[in-house]
């Protein structure tokens, strides 16, 4: 199954655990532990009653009549930005912090880039009554200061991090430097599809729930649980990691992930990791990453806080290898113009690291019969501000 690793935690070439000898126990106990955890009844059962009563699950899955008619397709829109939260971040913390809680653990740590997993995990360590530490850059908490003050408001203490481009990769790497002073009470709640073995197949399982929906609500409304295309947007990973989980196997199913083109691929300005990314080791997992010649990360540029990470999941650097999904890189000015599109089109303002996903769309050669699945990772309140300021983009191609 090219959706679940090994024993060693490794997709083909990508993956494993490359952690710091004081962080060894921490993460073998969380290796021995995980499966058994996420297997058993009484787990399923919490879970899956908080993602339906907390949550709001199943998350609708729209048929978007306008934009079918523009891109000559059948486009469905699955709505995570209708989840408690407003994205699909809030699927991975509740199953995090449960398993937490049956490790014994009373701290739980995280990163954000945009804001969405912070305010996720410390939504769920209200619920839980947990000590809540989130580690942000500085540049992001600037650009998403609606979500920090979000955080705050549900009791989280938010660390600015002030390294390197003080965005995601700083915050992550911080992250991890106060894992490796609190290993005994600390449950790290890692955000996407990335960082050392389990983590990668944790937060995949986790997200699983996307297309495990879309499978039953495809067969109720179209008569068949499989689409000819899915669609997403892709960082490190998770919400494209759910979008398409029951479905790798399926040759039937194209999948196209929409990643961070920037100021495009020519450039030192991107975050196109699987366009301009090497094998390397980046957070704990070897997996593609956007370095330099003597392996020092580049810094990655994206007008998206959630997308500008230098690495990506070793699932998906597996699955991009190997060629089963087709990767487009998305530049800035086409996003912020996907985003007006869906806004003014749908009624929907996606957040801007979904409007990648939106902007694949004018990529991709469709028939009229084609059923398209689209995931809306989040909304776009957080990024207003950010539409707002880059309107001039959007009117380059079309009078927004």
């Amino acid at each position: 199954m090219r959706n679940q690793p090994d024993n060693n935690g490794f997709y083909g070439n990508f993956g494993g655990a490359y952690v710091p000898e004081i962080l060894y126990k921490c993460v073998t106990d969380l290796q021995q532990s995980y499966q058994s955890i996420l297997e058993s009844e009484s787990f399923k059962k919490e879970y899956h009653q908080l993602l339906k009563d907390y949550v709001g699950r199943p998350s609708p899955l729209y048929y978007a009549r306008r934009m079918s008619e523009k891109y000559g397709c059948r486009l469905y829109l699955k709505r995570e930005d209708l989840n408690h939260t407003g994205a699909h971040k809030i699927n991975n913390t509740v199953g995090q912090i449960l398993m937490a809680r049956r490790m014994g653990k009373t701290r739980i740590i995280a990163e954000t880039g945009a804001g969405q997993h912070g305010v996720a995990t410390a939504t769920v360590c209200a619920l839980m009554g947990m000590q809540c530490e989130i580690f942000m850059g500085a540049t992001d908490i600037e650009r998403q200061h609606v979500n920090v003050e979000r955080m705050r408001m549900l009791g989280a203490t938010v660390h600015p991090v002030t390294t390197g481009n003080m965005t995601l990769s700083n915050a992550c790497s911080e992250a991890i430097r106060d894992w490796c002073c609190h290993p005994q009470d600390t449950f790290y709640i890692v955000g996407s599809t990335v960082g050392p073995h389990p983590y990668p197949d944790i937060v995949a399982r986790m997200q699983s729930v996307i297309s495990e929906e879309i499978k039953y609500q495809l067969q109720e409304q179209v008569g068949r649980d499989y689409p000819d295309y899915l669609v997403a947007c892709i960082g490190g990973g998770s919400n494209a990691a759910g979008t398409i989980y029951h479905y790798i196997e399926d040759e039937r199913v194209k999948i196209y992930l929409a990643e961070a083109g920037g100021q495009g691929i020519d450039t030192d300005f991107t975050a196109a990791t699987m366009h301009c990314g090497t094998e390397g080791v980046i957070h704990g997992a070897r997996t593609l990453v956007m370095q330099t010649d003597d392996g020092q990360i580049k810094e990655a540029f994206s007008i998206s806080a959630g997308l500008d990470y230098p690495g990506i999941g070793p699932m998906h650097a597996q699955l991009a290898q190997s060629g089963r999904t087709q990767v487009l890189a998305i530049n800035d000015d086409e996003t912020i113009y996907a985003g007006y599109e869906l806004t003014r089109m749908e009624g929907i303002i996606p957040a801007i690291e979904s409007a990648h996903a939106v902007a694949a769309l004018s990529k991709i050669e469709f028939k009229s019969d084609d059923i398209v699945v689209l995931t809306v990772s989040g909304r776009g309140d957080k990024d207003v501000d950010t539409y707002l300021k880059n309107k001039a983009l959007a009117k380059e191609y079309g009078n927004f």
